[in-house]
């Protein structure tokens, strides 16, 4: 199961860079355009304007980096009773896999939800163990299982 939620999680990395490459080569070709444009005012802003977008894509491209490199320091072959970077919590209201914000991943028996060790929910589990209850918006919940 942890090996099927890491490769989802790989798989939205991969296709958030994709469309990230994508868009900046369009942004790319979109700004050789402007050069061939008249001159003036008009001309500056266009190209001002793709330049700030190509910033932005160069930031979020930077961003999935940083999340390629967490993804390849999630160990899910070792055991661990403690909550951890790479961990399958069972808690009495969801399922988490604690790695990345990728999302909900359905399977036949239900929803596990991908999240970042930096969301709320995961700065609560990690360090616990099954059995231990904790509260999350007001809600009180117990860990039924650490995979």
């Amino acid at each position: 199961m942890k090996k099927a939620l890491l490769e989802f999680c790989w798989k939205h990395v991969n296709e958030r860079t994709d469309r990230l490459k994508k868009q900046s080569d369009e942004l790319q070709e979109s700004l050789g355009s402007e050069t061939k444009s008249s001159a003036g005012d008009k001309h500056e802003t266009g190209r001002a304007m793709v330049q700030l977008e190509q910033e932005k894509l160069g930031q979020q491209l930077q961003e999935l980096d940083t999340t390629r490199s967490i993804l390849n320091k999630i160990n899910i072959e070792k055991p661990s009773d403690k909550i951890r970077l790479g961990s399958l919590v069972k808690t009495s209201m969801a399922d988490y896999f604690i790695a990345i914000s990728a999302g909900a991943f359905m399977y036949d028996q239900g929803i596990v939800y991908c999240i970042s060790a930096n969301a709320p929910i995961a700065k609560l589990l990690i360090g616990k163990e099954k059995g231990e209850n904790f509260v999350f918006n007001g809600n009180a919940q117990s860990i039924l299982g650490v995979v």
